[in-house]
């Protein structure tokens, strides 16, 4: 790993992932507020009225405790795909940009090998990812300790968020997949997002109705299941293993990319 890329990678990333994380903060603070009795059962009138936009977003669960209700209304859509725009920002920057401008040789002409540089934006992007989980870990704690100290479950917090970090690292490695591996710079940006969000319709549609559940079938991102990991006991372990493989998915995609790279005829 080169460590001067690894920190002028972080720095190219720091204005848009404080955005992002920023209006992260901001819902979470929303949604640990809506907690309070009163609120949560104008809530739950509306679930009633609408229950298949709410199934589709993953939002129709029962919430009978403070994780329950961080689980409902933030995991289900938007920490799924708010992050995504820090990565696809991210991929632009550290390999799509420079490949249509060229400067990519002149990284290439310096001492390190392609493999090492690679590494170093694989490594760099998973470490702002890390930091980010960390930032909204932090503040969905202290945001719901200050409202309603004791009422959350943090170990359960932490199953599921460690769940949704290996969901993350599968999205990331698609992406960096996508941007190395095709010729054209312009599909292999569009293609790694878009295939995460088409796979993000996917959930929704199969959580509409019965009918349409086979579509769980072929779509990655339903091997995490937040609420499995939250709750505990055999259905836990078995979700771990699924968030493992998901996570596992993410690595095999990021070597793929790297060693794609490594071989890949630039032209700059």
């Amino acid at each position: 790993m080169s460590l001067a890329l690894f920190t002028k990678e972080l720095r190219s990333y720091a204005i848009p992932t404080l955005v992002v994380t920023a209006i992260l903060a901001m819902y979470i603070a929303c949604i640990a507020y809506m907690y309070d009795p009163e609120i949560a059962q104008s809530l739950d009138d509306l679930m009633d009225i609408m229950p298949e936009l709410y199934a589709a977003f993953g939002m129709a669960n029962p919430t009978d405790s403070m994780l329950d209700f961080l689980l409902n209304y933030l995991f289900g859509f938007l920490f799924t795909l708010m992050p995504l725009i820090i990565v696809m920002i991210a991929i632009n920057r550290s390999i799509i940009r420079p490949i249509d401008r060229g400067s990519m040789a002149y990284l290439l002409a310096t001492p390190a090998s392609r493999l090492r540089i690679s590494t170093t934006l694989a490594l760099a992007l998973i470490a702002v990812m890390a930091l980010v989980m960390v930032a909204v870990v932090a503040i969905q704690i202290g945001c719901c300790e200050a409202m309603f100290p004791g009422e959350l479950d943090i170990p359960g917090l932490l199953a599921a968020s460690a769940g949704l970090f290996a969901l993350w690292l599968f999205m990331c490695g698609l992406c960096f997949a996508c941007a190395t591996i095709i010729p054209d710079t312009r599909i292999g940006f569009w293609a790694g997002g878009g295939l995460c969000v088409v796979m993000f319709l996917m959930q929704m549609v199969s959580q509409m109705g019965d009918g349409l559940s086979s579509l769980k079938r072929y779509n990655p991102i339903q091997l995490f299941d937040c609420y499995a990991l939250a709750g505990g006991g055999t259905a836990a372990s078995d979700a771990a293993v699924q968030a493992c493989i998901l996570g596992a998915m993410g690595i095999v995609l990021f070597c793929l990319g790297i060693a794609v790279f490594c071989r890949r005829d630039l032209s700059l």
